[in-house]
């Protein structure tokens, strides 16, 4: 089991686990020729060599086995840029890069630990005013915090899940691979669930001294061997958008784009917003309709009769 590693006050993050599994899953990717290298039918493993990857990068191979191995924390920024060319890494994936070697630094100060906020009731009043619009918080966990009258319709089944705990709070992941009725909910649920997971592991590279997070990737390591393999993938997505479509036990088939927005709060806590839209003229459209109809708008969004 791998889950984000805790580190003392004040000193690095030990994510030489997280760092080692990351490169050599991404070298096992590319191939020879993908980046312009001659081939040889006497490989023993998939991907390129490490001695490959360094001549691409311009550092000896000496020094490359030293970075895949783990010992990034006083790698420069440029050589770490060097490495994800090399890689061809995409930009959610040097991201992660440049976060995992930030992590594992001496901090000079005790690290921040980040804490759960409280949603202003500014943000709830704006969730609610989108009525035709499905339209929910989540923080880095992918807990739902927020969240209006069509979300709470469209995700019906997941509000409803025993996975909520005692919180009663809505979470994506928990959802994704401890109830098996999510699916038959998920029209896609593999390309969802690999997406769930890439996106925690990007915030488990980001705010490695998360302990709910570390926690929430032991439960689920424990108990979800889906998760387990997923998450030995290393692959990371920060920036979530697309389509989703669900199965919904009411009104069927729907289909919706959707987009994250960033969302700042207090406390340096930085959730994200996402709205989901049907395309207008199509049957997915009146079938949110359906569900808008049968739901009563929440209390704050409730018109003044006055």
């Amino acid at each position: 089991m791998e889950s984000p590693p805790e580190s003392r006050a004040g000193g690095p993050t030990d994510n030489r686990a997280d760092i080692r599994g990351f490169l050599t899953s991404r070298r096992a990717k590319l191939s020879p020729e993908r980046v312009g290298l001659p081939t040889s039918r006497r490989r023993r493993v998939p991907g390129l060599r490490r001695e490959e990857v360094a001549v691409l990068a311009g550092v000896s191979t000496e020094w490359y086995t030293r970075l895949e191995k783990g010992h990034i924390g006083g790698v420069s920024e440029d050589v770490l840029e060097a490495v994800a060319r090399a890689l061809l890494l995409d930009e959610d994936e040097r991201t992660y890069l440049l976060d995992l070697a930030r992590a594992a630094r001496p901090a000079r100060r005790r690290p921040y630990r980040r804490k759960d906020v409280e949603i202003p009731p500014s943000v709830q009043w704006m969730v609610d005013s989108m009525t035709m619009a499905p339209a929910f918080v989540r923080t880095g966990r992918l807990d739902v915090v927020a969240s209006n009258a069509l979300c709470r319709a469209l995700y019906a089944p997941m509000f409803a899940s025993d996975t909520t705990g005692e919180r009663g709070c809505a979470n994506f992941p928990r959802y994704f691979f401890l109830d098996p009725g999510s699916r038959d909910f998920f029209v896609d649920w593999e390309e969802g669930a690999r997406a769930t997971v890439a996106v925690l592991r990007a915030e488990a590279g980001r705010e490695p001294h998360d302990r709910a997070l570390r926690e929430l990737v032991g439960e689920l390591s424990t108990l979800s061997p889906d998760f387990r393999t997923m998450w030995a993938s290393h692959d990371v997505r920060i920036r979530h958008g697309g389509v989703k479509r669900l199965d919904h036990p009411e009104v069927g088939r729907v289909e919706m784009t959707f987009r994250s927005l960033d969302l700042p709060l207090p406390q340096r806590a930085v959730h994200d917003l996402i709205i989901y839209t049907a395309e207008p003229g199509t049957p997915w459209e009146d079938r949110l309709k359906v569900l808008a109809r049968t739901r009563p708008l929440p209390p704050a969004a409730q018109p003044n009769r006055a």
